[in-house]
């Protein structure tokens, strides 16, 4: 593990632990300010609604909401109950599902915006119900009371170094492609801005997009008219957002007869962009320690919902658009590759070394030493 990921490392571990005693004095204070006052503050029957952007992204249902639920239900000895809904990419649906989670009257709400200004009304529609609202890895817009994400920009940053060190000395000898995330996604932005730090003036760009909805066949159809503009030849190396899109791209790269994949980044970690850096067809991924961001995104949900103040949980305060000085907690990430797949993912028992390693990838993991 270099410097840079040891650093990584052992910050997330300070993360957790920081969490994990913040966790277990705001449990404590809850239930005892609970009795002080006779039943005043709500107690560990609470209901909290989670709304979450996607399907397509495998984090969101393979990770983000079972950690939720499962946080909740420890935070109120069982009792807590979380509901749920998935906007699958559509933010007039989402909306909507906000009036719902009104009707049922929740008692806190975390919310991962499909498209953060377009949330913003439905946000202050559930405040003014006194209902408290938790951005979840992309800040809304809005009168939001906690925010929770990794470090966007940074994710940037290790995408666009990561790419960088991959060509070497050969960085300026063709063109790269920019595959960025969708515009209504405002971490997105601050992918791009992080990656285009470390690739401006050490790359040249041939081609950049922003990928509707960022659906991996939408990268596809982009990358298809990136090889065509450019030439295959001509294409050194290509920065994708998120692994998904990378799949796509991927997919055109191969359909186009390159002798040699060009290295691809990524981002999240997902199983499949597993699988493609350990067969040497992805570069890169950013792994995203999902394990803490839903654990905290959920304690500050029941910490609101019981009239709790975040004092213990959010150390710091980030501006949005539309709302200053929001309480939050900003999570460090970690650049995944071949090399550190067992000390990351593996380690952290996001997938088990069977579920990367299937037929068709054990030759490659046995190379790897992942058995």
């Amino acid at each position: 593990m270099n410097t840079r990921m040891r650093r990584a490392a052992v910050a997330v571990a300070a993360t957790a632990m920081a969490v994990s005693l913040a966790a277990c004095g705001s449990a404590k204070e809850s239930g005892d300010k609970t009795k002080e006052s006779g039943g005043a503050k709500k107690g560990d029957a609470i209901k909290i609604g989670l709304l979450l952007p996607e399907n397509q992204t495998a984090r969101y249902e393979k990770f983000d909401k079972p950690l939720i639920e499962k946080k909740v239900s420890e935070l109120t000895n069982g009792k807590g109950q979380v509901v749920y809904a998935n906007a699958k990419q559509d933010a007039t649906t989402q909306t909507q599902q906000v009036d719902t989670m009104i009707t049922n009257k929740v008692d806190a709400l975390i919310v991962d915006a499909v498209d953060s200004k377009a949330i913003a009304g439905a946000v202050k529609k559930a405040k003014d119900r006194g209902i408290p609202v938790v951005a979840f890895d992309r800040l809304a817009e809005g009168p939001i009371d906690a925010y929770t994400s990794f470090d966007n920009e940074q994710v940037g940053h290790v995408q666009g170094k990561a790419l960088v060190d991959a060509l070497g000395a050969k960085a300026k000898d063709g063109q790269i492609v920019m595959m960025n995330g969708a515009i209504t996604d405002p971490n997105a932005a601050l992918f791009k801005k992080g990656a285009h730090a470390e690739l401006d003036g050490k790359v040249n760009i041939g081609k950049e997009y922003d990928t509707k909805e960022w659906k991996p066949e939408n990268a596809n159809a982009n990358m298809e008219g990136a090889i065509s503009a450019l030439g295959k030849d001509k294409i050194i190396g290509v920065y994708s957002a998120n692994d998904g899109m990378a799949g796509g791209i991927i997919t055109a790269l191969k359909a186009a007869g390159l002798p040699k994949l060009p290295p691809v980044t990524g981002q999240d970690a997902e199983l499949a962009g597993v699988q493609r850096i350990v067969a040497g067809e992805q570069f890169m991924s950013v792994y995203k320690p999902y394990v803490q961001e839903g654990p905290i995104a959920a304690e500050m949900a029941v910490a609101l919902a019981k009239g709790e103040k975040l004092d213990s949980i959010a150390k710091s305060k980030v501006d949005s658009p539309t709302t200053k000085g929001v309480p939050s907690v900003i999570l460090p990430v970690v650049s995944l590759t071949k090399d550190n797949i067992k000390d990351t993912v593996i380690k952290d028992g996001i997938y088990k070394v069977d579920e990367i390693c299937t037929s068709n990838y054990k030759a490659a993991c046995d190379a790897l030493g992942l058995k």
